[in-house]
């Protein structure tokens, strides 16, 4: 297949079908294609509006859909759907992309894998959705304020319910609110190759718009950077794509020069690799993953960033290893978690994850925790970590953990922007204008 000849709607049909139908990740999967295919700067940006749009919009656009489509939407034929999705996308959110334009490309599109049935089916809709654009208006908010929150801020009822039950919608709708808009793009100066202050002066010489993170000292804020392939080539043994709240985790942790740490959870390696940077490239730090693929990640972000202290286990963090039983001066355990706080980075997984299944994670993240406990010596630290907003799967994991197990206490750290001594630090996007984050520094009496 020729991909320079490919539109940039064929296109997002082509990745939305690979998110929705396939799980793909959306901006692993937009990079990818954007990687291997040669595109104007302008096509380039409508192909990330259209991909990054839909997936956002999804259950807004399926509300639309089934206003006029005359059958289930459980009938629709998956590519079908996805191809309305991004019609729909166009005529509620796009004003410079006329309706007609909208309406004729979806249907070729579907003309280049469907039957005359499905054609005539996506014709029939997508002239029903421009022509009934202005009657669709969602229940009015005094009636239904949740569903009316759920449309208007493109996020799942349950989700906006939850928020609205723990925080308030004020609270709920500002936390929409942040995971629209468009992430920041930050990452991690390797201290092991450059300092921050010299590595910022390279990259504004070179044309880049960059700024320190008031969150990290080791972060940087990038407003014109181009393309993450293009700056990976440039200076991709300097630095580590990262969420400033994640570069908190081993900062919170502070392992020293010579110390040997254990990493529990540790794939791809973003966490690791800054510990490692902490202790000066000096010291011992097995990262452990229960996945042999992800350890291949591990490997590969060792070796780009010039790290040589780590030992990569394929093990899982659940079941202990007599060899490692207290050995670690400090042990990490970033826990498998609902990721309810990086749902901006990650557009589909907010229609991917059920209520249902948030239960699922607490018991996963206690076994997990208990277990490195034994790896921590006496006056040892732990740090316990997720990015998630849920206190079941945060404070009440700890409390639980410090409940069953007394030789641990919580140990104060520094706040990172007021300084004060805090003991566990729940960062939240509404208030905090960041990724949302939950760190808690124990130590071992």
């Amino acid at each position: 297949m020729n991909t320079q000849t490919i539109k940039p709607r064929a296109l997002a049909l082509q990745l939305l079908n690979k998110i929705f139908l396939d799980g793909a990740y959306a901006n692993i999967a937009l990079a990818q294609v954007l990687a291997e295919v040669t595109l104007s700067d302008q096509d380039r940006r409508f192909l990330t509006e259209l991909v990054y749009g839909t997936v956002k919009a999804k259950g807004t656009l399926d509300w639309y859909i089934a206003k006029v489509a005359n059958k289930g939407m459980k009938k629709i034929d998956g590519p079908v759907l996805n191809a309305l999705r991004l019609g729909a996308f166009q005529i509620f959110y796009l004003d410079k992309v006329p309706a007609s334009a909208a309406c004729n490309e979806t249907v070729e599109l579907v003309k280049g894998f469907g039957h005359a049935g499905m054609v005539n089916f996506t014709n029939g809709v997508m002239r029903a959705l421009a022509r009934d654009k202005d009657k669709l208006t969602f229940p009015p908010r005094e009636v239904n304020e949740p569903l009316w929150v759920a449309l208007t801020y493109q996020h799942p009822l349950w989700l906006v319910e939850r928020w609205h039950y723990r925080y308030g919608m004020a609270d709920a709708i500002k936390i929409c609110e942040f995971d629209n808009k468009q992430p920041k793009f930050s990452f991690r100066v390797n201290t092991i190759k450059t300092s921050r202050s010299g590595l910022m002066a390279k990259m504004q010489e070179a044309g880049y718009d960059v700024e320190p993170s008031k969150w990290s000292k080791d972060g940087l804020i990038g407003t014109k950077l181009g393309s993450s392939a293009e700056l990976m080539r440039k200076f991709g043994k300097c630095i580590y794509i990262q969420d400033e709240s994640s570069m908190l985790v081993a900062e919170i942790l502070n392992p020293q020069p010579g110390e040997t740490v254990i990493d529990l959870c540790s794939a791809p390696g973003g966490k690791t690799t800054h510990l490692a940077q902490k202790m000066a490239n000096q010291g011992k730090i097995i990262a452990s993953d229960i996945h042999q693929h992800k350890l291949e990640l591990i490997k590969t972000n060792v070796k780009r960033l010039g790290v040589n202290i780590v030992e990569p286990h394929l093990q899982d963090a659940t079941e202990q290893v007599a060899e490692w039983v207290g050995i670690a001066d400090r042990v990490l355990v970033d826990a498998p978690c609902s990721g309810l706080g990086v749902l901006g980075r990650r557009p589909e997984a907010r229609w991917s994850k059920e209520e249902k299944k948030l239960s699922q994670f607490p018991p996963l993240q206690k076994k997990i925790l208990a277990n490195a406990a034994t790896y921590v010596k006496q006056g040892g630290y732990l740090v316990y970590s997720t990015c998630t907003l849920e206190q079941d799967e945060n404070t009440r994991v700890v409390a639980a953990f410090l409940k069953d197990h007394p030789e641990f206490a919580k140990a104060g750290f520094k706040h990172p922007l007021t300084g004060e001594t805090v003991e566990e630090l729940q960062l939240l996007p509404q208030r905090d204008d960041i990724d949302g984050f939950y760190i808690c520094l124990m130590q071992k009496k």
